[in-house]
């Protein structure tokens, strides 16, 4: 399904959620990537209406969303929640546009596609007029083994989130800033957007628990979301998920044992290669990758490939992979997705 734009017409792209964290990313992320457009619309709750966002030297003005906003819209890009996005979403798709969800509304729905474009981009052409994004620190953790997995397939994987506060949204970065400053001068701070203090503290991701396994959401999202990104039910994945108080970038301690015996040196030689993905594994200055040299740049950093010394079989390998929660783990995957479109 795809809109009635003449072939080789420029489309008109919309954003809804623009003046959320990861709006302005992706506003940013067409601008960067100098995406072809002919028009951009901004769309977000009636507060935020009469707004304006900067895009290529001009102010946009952002628009509330209705369910009439569609119309003449080619590529919708969606960030401001699952509930809005079950609303408005198949809406946008009735009306011709292909609808790039980042929330986790359609992730879970067999019929939906969920694409991340260094892993599988021939997902999309099987889109019905939605294409969702995946969860962030699955994109980050998984981005990187693909080329490991299509070498030497990958059976477990066991996953240590440290999660930055830009997965919850602008408000809980402001809450991280603003409890940061209380702590350090010595005032009360109530937490207002997250469950417990922020400063110098770290806690279970604050989803849902499921009461029958005790994971939660975020930990479940990377069970399902990665078997269905690469195509294969057999693969067995745990994941501790955990709030850190870093604005923006997600930190991953990976564990992965595969079918056969594997070395650090192929590890090593495999993600120089990957796409998307930089290597940082200085053993000899002890530096690897860290949220600071992740932030606010496209690749997932990725460092501390070794052995697994619990597993005598040699073919598990434990690495750290960190990437920017806002880019690569939501905007730019969303507009690499809206390229392959």
């Amino acid at each position: 399904m795809s809109s009635g734009r003449s072939a080789g017409a420029l489309p008109v792209v919309a954003i809804v959620g623009a003046t959320g964290a990861v709006g302005v990313e992706l506003i940013r992320c067409l601008e960067r990537r100098n995406f072809p457009l002919a028009r951009l619309r901004l769309f977000a709750s009636a507060r935020s209406a009469g707004k304006t966002l900067p895009f290529r030297g001009e102010e946009l003005p952002v628009e509330e969303l209705r369910e009439d906003s569609f119309s003449g819209v080619d590529i919708a890009l969606f960030s401001a929640g699952s509930g809005i996005s079950k609303r408005f979403a198949p809406l946008a798709a009735a009306e011709g546009a292909v609808v790039v969800d980042n929330s986790s509304a359609f992730r879970r729905d067999p019929a939906v596609p969920l694409v991340v474009p260094e892993i599988n981009p021939q997902a999309v052409k099987a889109h019905k007029g939605i294409i969702a994004n995946p969860n962030c620190s699955t994109i980050i953790a998984i981005t990187p083994l693909w080329a490991l997995h299509q070498r030497n397939p990958i059976r477990r994987m066991i996953l240590a989130t440290y999660q930055a506060a830009s997965g919850g949204g602008a408000a809980a970065m402001e809450e991280l800033s603003e409890s940061t400053r209380a702590y350090l001068e010595g005032r009360p701070y109530e937490p207002q957007v997250l469950p417990h203090p922020y400063a110098f503290n770290l806690f279970s991701h604050n989803s849902a628990i499921d009461a029958d396994s005790g994971y939660n959401e975020e930990e479940l999202k990377a069970l399902h979301e990665t078997r269905k990104i690469y195509g294969d039910e057999s693969i067995r994945v745990s994941a501790t998920c955990v709030r850190v108080p870093v604005l923006r970038a997600h930190s991953i301690a990976v564990n992965v044992e595969c079918e056969r015996p594997v070395t650090p040196h192929e590890v090593r030689e495999l993600m120089a290669d990957a796409p998307g993905v930089r290597v940082v594994d200085d053993r000899a200055r002890n530096y690897f990758p860290m949220p600071k040299d992740a932030s606010g740049t496209d690749p997932i950093l990725v460092g501390r490939i070794r052995a697994d010394l619990s597993d005598p079989s040699g073919r598990s390998i434990a690495l750290f992979v960190v990437g920017d929660q806002l880019l690569k783990g939501a905007a730019l995957n969303a507009v690499q997705i809206a390229e392959l479109l």
